[in-house]
């Protein structure tokens, strides 16, 4: 119970309270404040309603929901841990590269054991002594740092008063299981707790889109024996891989396990139902999965499921079919687009994504027909998608970027021969339409205006959960004059040395200059220090003064110079801080954090977003979510900057889907329905009843069917 309500507190930023039976009310008011107090300086507070209904409980139930509330949001923005810097008065007195180098040379030198290390003909720099581990204790920082002076733009967030754990975890999974975009990680393994603990209940979603979600969903009603949702033969796929334990994207191998024989029997009886000749073409891209989950089904214990034993004889290559996309590449491979188009009719997803494809290579005119016909059959991310990938095609890109559901990222030179402008024309305004019809009656809408350049949540795969984080294409302003991004890494089993890092441009992506542990510092810019190993957590900081900012291109990223993964070291997580040039205070000040959320992904450099400076001279964050290959080690800032230069200006200048698409099409639908939609980044005070609320944490939500 206590996971679901940290779950509720940290996705929705709601308290759940219930009433314990004959409780009676006694010290709760104090209580209340002294919890608001605590919250408050970590960058929260209650909101009265909250206040109020914690101020009718006992003082004892108070404290005790007090001390979960405030683990979980000190945890969401990374307050849980200790946040030492190298440096122990960064961002002052921090040495110049070659001098700190020197230093430690001379205190080696003077060293009789360690005098050896610095011997030629070979000198390893990072064996020195002293480097790389905390020379102070994190008591010595606090210290040596005054109190951070609390100023009226510090970030303070709103906990909103929940109803029942119930009632709230319920609410929570009908969003994620309803969602019309793909979860990331953490939201796919938060479902699956939801759906187990709401299995029982009679609220369940009226419809699951997502695969994936599909899946998770479907352990939990076969664990609690009711009817499972399937209407495809890899739906049963995913669930068995999701019952062993696997991956229920399908992205990497599964080891099935022994299934119980009533697990087994309705198993066959799910794909049974659903294995018709048409779906058997499905089976081949997933032939060798197939076979194995045979050998643990035993289809031949059910000879009355006929059409479910078709699936495994397909898969072992006795029975032989022709999947769709088979046929499609068929006919495209000689030239027959007009055959492709007539094969995909039935397929309307399937056609609209091979959309620009066909225009190159076919009569346009009758693609476009083929399309039209199409686009009220796909669904509403296929028709948003497609939206974003042709208003790109309008302009010459720098190059195209691709990217894949772990973020990792590459781009190539865009070689696509141009569309005509009158078939793109056409194209976007039978997406428009068909996009509009699909959206809800927005009744009196209000958009903040900060929200308006928020992306469309597409897919969540790339994007961890946590605070003030956003799709990627996202724009966000930044207020303050001093910007401080952080990393934070804790090594699960080996020495693990994560490096942040800087790199620097000019308004062309060229010029190249970089922050990071083999340079300290620049005009404007400083770094907290190096550290190699992390046993009990470690912290890198980069301190940007904007104002005195030379370069209005500025990448942050995390470089794996050795040791573990980001998703296999004990906890790696990113974020950014911003404050007045007057605040001093520690390297990490809970209530300054602007975003935080966990690094993961299998590539070893991070990029988290781009820092960009406008022609009115405002900073602004530009949300990238990638991650590059890199080297197995040793990978440093300087060895990946063409990579990063050209991912970044690719994502920089694309063109994205933002709110502002969807709120302008809500807004040409008019309507004269009593209710009130808002749409932004956070929820407002006291919506009015029947009000839908969308913030960044639902905007999924709007994302038509």
């Amino acid at each position: 119970m206590d996971n679901l309500e940290k779950l509720v507190i940290t996705r929705r930023l709601r308290v759940p309270v219930d009433a314990p039976a004959g409780a009676v009310p006694g010290w709760g008011e104090t209580a209340a404040r002294q919890l608001d107090a605590a919250l408050l300086s970590v960058g929260f507070t209650c909101s009265p309603a909250l206040l109020g209904r914690l101020a009718e409980l006992p003082g004892e139930t108070v404290v005790d929901l007090g001390v979960r509330v405030l683990a979980a949001v000190r945890e969401l923005v990374g307050d849980h841990v200790r946040h030492n810097a190298y440096f122990i008065d960064f961002p002052a007195n921090v040495p110049d590269t070659l001098e700190f180098w020197a230093g430690l040379m001379r205190e080696a030198l003077l060293d009789p054991v360690a005098v050896d290390r610095v011997r030629p003909p070979v000198l390893d720099l990072l064996t020195l002594p002293g480097y790389g581990r905390y020379r102070h204790s994190y008591a010595d920082l606090l210290a040596a740092h005054a109190e951070l002076v609390p100023l009226a733009a510090d970030r303070v967030t709103v906990l909103e008063l929940g109803g029942s754990l119930e009632a709230e975890a319920a609410g929570l999974y009908l969003s994620l299981a309803g969602a019309e975009t793909p979860l990331a990680a953490e939201d796919l393994a938060a479902l699956r707790a939801l759906a187990a603990f709401c299995a029982d209940r009679p609220e369940q979603p009226e419809r699951i889109p997502v695969r994936e979600n599909r899946a998770v969903v479907n352990e939990a009603r076969l664990a609690a024996g009711r009817p499972l949702l399937v209407d495809t033969v890899t739906d049963v796929l995913r669930l068995a891989c999701g019952c062993s334990g696997g991956d229920v994207t399908l992205a990497v191998p599964t080891r099935f396990r022994s299934f119980r024989r009533a697990e087994r029997r309705t198993l066959l009886e799910a794909l049974d139902a659903v294995a018709s000749p048409a779906a058997l073409g499905d089976v081949q891209r997933h032939r060798e999965r197939w076979k194995r989950l045979g050998e643990r089904l035993h289809p031949h214990e059910y000879p009355h499921l006929a059409r479910a034993a078709r699936v495994f004889e397909a898969a072992r290559g006795e029975r032989r079919v022709v999947s769709l996309d088979g046929r499609v590449e068929a006919a495209l491979s000689a030239g027959r687009t007009a055959e492709a188009v007539e094969l995909l009719g039935n397929a309307p997803g399937a056609l609209l994504r091979r959309l620009d494809h066909l225009l190159r290579t076919g009569s346009a005119p009758a693609v476009l027909d083929a399309a039209e016909k199409a686009a009220a059959g796909a669904s509403g991310r296929v028709l948003l998608s497609l939206r974003e990938h042709l208003q790109n095609r309008l302009a010459p890109a720098a190059g195209r970027v691709f990217t894949n559901r772990y973020g990792r990222a590459w781009t190539t030179p865009d070689s696509r021969p141009p569309l005509a402008r009158e078939f793109l024309t056409r194209a976007l305004a039978v997406l428009d339409e068909e996009i509009t019809r699909r959206l809800p009656d927005p009744g009196e809408l209000i958009v903040d205006p900060d929200v308006l350049d928020v992306a469309l949540p597409l897919s969540g795969k790339a994007v961890a959960p946590g605070i003030g984080v956003l799709p990627r294409g996202s724009l966000s302003a930044v207020d303050g004059e001093l910007f401080r991004f952080f990393v934070h890494w804790r090594q699960a089993a080996r020495r693990t040395d994560y490096d942040l890092s800087a790199l620097m441009l000019d308004a062309s992506y060229g010029d190249p200059e970089h922050i990071s542990w083999t340079n300290y510092g620049n005009g404007f810019a400083t770094y907290s220090g190096d550290l190699v190993e992390a046993p009990d957590g470690a912290s890198e900081f980069i301190d940007i003064r904007l104002a005195e900012a030379t370069r209005p291109i500025i990448i942050p990223q995390v470089n794996i110079y050795d040791g573990e993964p980001f998703d296999e070291a004990a906890e790696a997580f990113f974020g950014y801080m911003t404050r007045d040039a007057a605040q001093e205070g520690r390297p990490f000040e809970p209530r300054t954090v602007r975003m935080k959320s966990d690094l993961r992904g299998s590539g070893r450099v991070a990029l988290p977003f781009v820092l960009l400076r406008g022609d009115d001279g405002r900073w602004r964050v530009k949300w990238l979510h990638l991650y590059l290959k890199g080297f197995p080690h040793f990978n440093q800032v300087e060895g990946n900057r063409v990579t990063t230069s050209l991912l970044a200006r690719s994502i920089v200048e694309r063109d994205h889907l933002r709110v502002r698409y969807l709120a302008g099409l809500l807004r040409a639908r008019g309507s004269a329905a009593a209710h009130t939609t808002y749409i932004g980044l956070e929820a407002p005070a006291d919506p009015p009843p029947g009000s839908r609320v969308y913030t960044p944490g639902t905007l999924h939500e709007l994302i038509p069917a």
